[in-house]
């Protein structure tokens, strides 16, 4: 009688208390749950290993390093990655069991519905926002970006149909300490990258972030919400090029005029 196919949900994670219990559930068809944990200060490992997962205490050496990190210590034939705020729906649970039991690709990718301030975002470029996120263990990688890191599977690639429901900015509050946290780790990454930046480039280019995600991207189409992550949009674009001007030239102090 064959085998069915093991399969391990990669979770990592810091302050996810708010989230990681729902997270861990939804993936609990999994044959184990393994969160990577960077140093919590509020519970988040204790209710991960309550909710059924098996926590790894680790440093953060940036997001894909810690997520391939998380790869190497799975033992089963499959990996899915998955962040603390995203959940796997029934639908889409049913989708990646019988993707691994079939075994007709090498990985998939999966749509995402993600919201912003309450409202699932349906245009403005986040739909259906496919990304690579299961695959086969010995075949899956991820790349080394400290911000935009992506996996990778050597091999051949479908998509699922359901979609990762994903709280990315519940709130306000939120946004600000995104906007603030994810331009430093993009500037960095441009920077690797040799790329350089100037003012003028800065608010050209947050300009255009603006009128790619309104109008050519249809935010318009998502009301107020659409508005504000247009504006959002345009914020962290001229941000992460103001950073990365700093990174090249770090501002000094200058002398007090006589």
């Amino acid at each position: 009688m064959p085998v069915s196919p093991t399969l391990t949900v990669v979770i990592v994670a810091k302050n996810e208390a708010r989230n990681i219990g729902e997270c861990v559930h939804s993936a609990s068809f999994a044959d184990s749950v393994l969160v990577l944990d960077s140093g919590s200060t509020d519970g988040t490992p204790a209710l991960a290993e309550h909710a059924g997962a098996r926590v790894v205490h680790t440093d953060w050496p940036g997001y894909g390093l810690q997520v391939a990190r998380g790869f190497s210590l799975a033992t089963t034939d499959w990996v899915l990655s998955l962040d603390a705020d995203e959940r796997i729906t029934d639908t889409l649970r049913a989708q990646v069991q019988e993707a691994i039991r079939s075994g007709a690709h090498d990985g998939y990718r999966i749509p995402r519905m993600s919201e912003f301030c309450g409202k699932y975002i349906r245009h403005s470029g986040w739909r259906p926002d496919h990304t690579l996120r299961l695959g086969r263990r010995a075949l899956s990688g991820f790349t080394d970006h400290f911000l935009h890191a992506h996996m990778t599977v050597d091999g051949s690639i479908g998509e699922l149909e359901a979609s990762l429901v994903h709280y990315s900015y519940p709130d306000i509050n939120d946004v600000l300490e995104k906007l603030n946290r994810y331009s430093s780790g993009h500037a960095r990454d441009m920077q690797a990258r040799g790329k350089s930046a100037s003012v003028h480039r800065a608010v050209l280019a947050g300009l255009f972030a603006f009128v790619r995600t309104y109008f050519f991207r249809l935010g318009l189409l998502d009301g107020q919400h659409g508005l504000m992550l247009a504006i959002y949009n345009a914020e962290y674009t001229y941000y992460k090029y103001i950073k990365l001007m700093f990174l090249q030239s770090p501002a000094r102090r200058p002398e007090f005029p006589a």
